[in-house]
């Protein structure tokens, strides 16, 4: 059962945050800045009102989510550190001395009363109106990029997972005391997993046989880690395979198992939309949602600023769109700024490593050109795939002709388009919007090496999802902040 709205209990000890909690403390400033009922607005229906057990405030268990992404840590060290953390108790809106919920229930929330919520949408446009109200937001550019998150599946074998872990405990407890390496089991020097499970199962017990030791919260952390890969590892054997996840490529030699997040940021660098994809998805496609998106957020747009991968057929049209006359910034490439060429919908041209990818994510191996510049007919890009897999894709059927030497797919590259950005490209409006695109790659940076978005902390794309809808909304409040000081 869902009581009302819950709010800070009245305390004798309530008077402490004022006295230790500073003016410029950023959980503070998050509380006076946004008014979470929408929260509780939003999920109300996933309650029952009238029956079972009172439930603890959807706004409260929010709150230890965006608490894990600003600190990024585990669901057992964000509700340890609200038991002593007068911050944290301040900003989940705890009397001091009120009891911390039971990690446990942080998975049922994101389970049962997170489900069938755009949290992504939802979070981004309330970080928007905020800007908007604030005055904040003044241009119409949108910046827009992908950036990548691998899988929680890991890449190395379950094997050298464990041993990772088991190092980064060890290194944390030897900065403590140097004295333990004598007291820790002798290290498993075999390739085989059980013994590897065994050793890590006396690493534990050996840390936390020590009290004193086991409490201290950098060790604690790394120890609750490995303890979560052993539990994962024992009922698995090898780490879980994320499904949804697909290879995607960086360059034509480096390609990551996970997904990708497209962006779209105006110049004040306020995210305005996202949209989560697996990793094989090019980039381009994705720019008239993120401009609908950002627009039904209440941004004006008149200017895209990106990289080679938006300037594609499609997005070069949307300047005639609706009489919406919107620019891209946008370097031409030749292999996506083509006149015309078959199934647009189902090859992606992946900027990275300047091929094609087929529909189930294979990459080209090679490209040839063929015909002359200003020869008649038009010059044509060739990419060519690796038969090997065709003979035994899924997708095969309508693609690849069964006794086929080659797959090929081509392009050609010369459109009326092409021409008129061309002579857009050598304009001053271009070449100074053009320097702002660097911004979105900080901001790309900034949520993977602070708030832990290089990586997937679960499985699936909607988990995916919640994580980049709460480090989304982390950056953009940070962000709205320091533009308000």
């Amino acid at each position: 059962m869902l009581l009302p709205q819950q709010k800070m209990q009245l305390s004798a000890y309530s008077d402490l945050y004022a006295l230790i909690i500073p003016k410029d403390n950023l959980l503070r400033k998050i509380n006076e800045l946004i008014d979470f009922t929408f929260i509780y607005d939003e999920l109300v229906n996933n309650y029952c009102l009238n029956n079972g057990r009172n439930a603890e405030s959807p706004i409260r268990m929010f709150k230890y989510l965006l608490l894990k992404t600003i600190y990024t840590i585990s669901d057992v060290d964000v509700v340890e550190r609200s038991r002593y953390d007068m911050s944290f108790k301040y900003f989940l809106e705890m009397a001091p001395e009120d009891a911390v919920i039971n990690s446990s229930s942080l998975t049922k929330f994101r389970k049962l009363r997170l489900k069938d919520t755009d949290l992504l949408n939802l979070l981004i446009n309330k970080t928007v109106s905020i800007s908007i109200e604030k005055g904040i937001i003044t241009s119409k550019s949108l910046i827009v990029d992908a950036t990548h998150s691998l899988s929680r599946s890991n890449p190395y074998s379950a094997l050298e997972v464990l041993r990772e872990r088991s190092k980064l405990l060890r290194k944390v407890v030897y900065a403590v005391d140097e004295n333990m390496k004598e007291r820790f089991p002798e290290k498993n020097a075999s390739g085989e997993l059980e013994k590897e499970l065994a050793y890590c199962k006396e690493l534990e017990k050996c840390i936390e046989s020590d009290q004193t030791l086991s409490l201290i919260p950098a060790v604690k952390e790394k120890l609750n880690l490995l303890k979560e890969t052993v539990e994962d590892t024992q009922e698995n054997y090898i780490l879980s395979k994320d499904t949804d996840a697909k290879t995607g490529h960086k360059s034509a030699d480096s390609k990551f198992f996970g997904y990708k997040t497209h962006l779209a940021m105006t110049e004040e660098r306020i995210i305005t939309a996202a949209v989560v994809t697996s990793g094989e998805k090019g980039d381009g496609p994705e720019l008239p949602m993120l401009v609908k998106i950002s627009q039904n957020n209440g941004i004006q747009v008149d200017t895209v600023i990106g990289d080679s991968a938006y300037s594609g057929k499609e997005n070069l049209k949307l300047k005639d769109k609706d009489d919406q006359n919107i620019k891209i910034v946008a370097k031409l490439n030749p292999a996506i700024a083509q006149g015309s060429r078959k199934n647009e919908d189902k090859f992606d041209y992946n900027k990275d490593a300047d091929m094609f990818v087929c529909p189930a994510g294979h990459l080209a191996i090679r490209k040839a050109r063929q015909g002359k510049k200003e020869r008649g007919k038009n010059q044509v890009d060739t990419y060519y795939f690796d038969v090997e897999k065709c003979k035994t894709c899924p997708l095969r059927d309508g693609c690849y002709k069964p006794g086929a030497k080659t797959k090929t797919y081509s392009v050609s590259i010369k459109s009326s388009l092409h021409q008129e950005q061309i002579v857009f490209q050598e304009s001053e409006y271009y070449k100074e919007k053009s320097k702002h695109r660097y911004k979105i790659e900080a901001k790309n940076s900034e949520l993977k090496n602070v708030h832990g978005y290089d990586r997937a902390i679960a499985y699936g794309i909607n988990s995916m999802q919640m994580q980049g809808a709460l480090a989304i909304f982390t950056v953009n409040l940070k962000r709205i902040l320091k533009l308000t000081i």
